[in-house]
């Protein structure tokens, strides 16, 4: 069962590190759901015409960046408020899918080995290989939030943004990069689901975006921005994790779960104001 957790946990993981550093700089992104379903499309295509796994992982990390891109320029240059912006590419991207899918999966016909593996396979028949991934993510950008002077301007700028533009440093380069970090991060997440499903699945990633906030949250990243830590967001993760794997084998009932699930982001939601009024 523990192979199991770190399996379910790592997709959501690889996620909430990009949407925890977007947190860090005072933004949010809630796209990255819809944006699991969208670059899966350019995958299994690619794949499929080509046979190359390696072509279709590029073009699906490209589009994801480009994503990213986008959200960042409206949020920085436009100054359009990021839950809307994101809230809008939300829809735009899922609507995307379905007109393109006609809401019928792309079935990968490739046959490629690797491209099963990488979302399936388990490493001496235990630790599954996107949970390997998973902890190379975290800990690569632990080091880089806790060490580099990357990761300090990322923070000042979400704890005050004036007084970081006042410092020299460019917040909204700070900010763009955020997003595109989220978005490349969420499209490493899309193709290990792309891999388990076996296909673009038009349904792939709905409520993810919600999943990943609550965990986050849930570990102590505050939404107002510059508070919590990569540690705190990957327990996050893992206490939601564990919940919805006992949940599950509680044999609890969907819709009970989802409440739970709800819940569980509202007292997260209370306890990130609470801590916010004390300071």
């Amino acid at each position: 069962n523990i192979s199991n957790i770190l399996g379910q946990v790592s997709l959501p993981l690889i996620a909430a590190v990009g949407l925890s550093i977007v947190l860090f700089s005072g933004e949010v992104d809630i796209s990255i759901g819809s944006l699991q379903a969208f670059v899966a499309l350019p995958l299994v295509t690619v794949m499929n015409a080509t046979g190359s796994f390696a072509l279709g992982a590029i073009l699906a990390l490209i589009t994801g960046a480009m994503v990213g891109v986008i959200n960042g320029f409206i949020v920085t240059r436009l100054k359009v408020n990021s839950l809307i912006t994101t809230l809008g590419m939300y829809y735009s991207l899922r609507g995307a899918v379905y007109l393109i899918t006609k809401k019928v999966a792309i079935a990968e016909r490739s046959g490629k080995d690797l491209f099963f593996f990488i979302g399936n396979g388990k490493l001496f028949h235990f630790f599954p290989y996107p949970s390997i991934l998973m902890f190379a993510i975290l800990f690569t950008f632990m080091f880089i939030m806790k060490n580099t002077s990357y990761g300090r301007r990322m923070y000042a700028v979400g704890g005050n943004a004036e007084v970081a533009r006042a410092i020299g440093i460019n917040v909204e380069k700070m900010k763009f990069s955020a997003f595109v970090i989220c978005s490349v991060l969420s499209s490493i997440s899309a193709i290990l689901l792309a891999s388990r499903l076996g296909s673009a699945n038009h349904m792939a990633g709905q409520g993810f975006e919600f999943q990943v906030v609550a965990a986050v949250v849930l570990g102590g990243v505050s939404l107002s921005g510059g508070i919590g830590t990569l540690l705190g967001a990957f327990i996050g993760v893992l206490i939601l994790g564990i919940i919805q794997n006992g949940l599950g084998m509680l044999n609890v009932l969907t819709m009970w779960q989802l409440a739970i699930t709800g819940s569980i982001i509202i007292m997260s939601v209370a306890i990130d104001e609470f801590k916010k009024r004390r300071a």
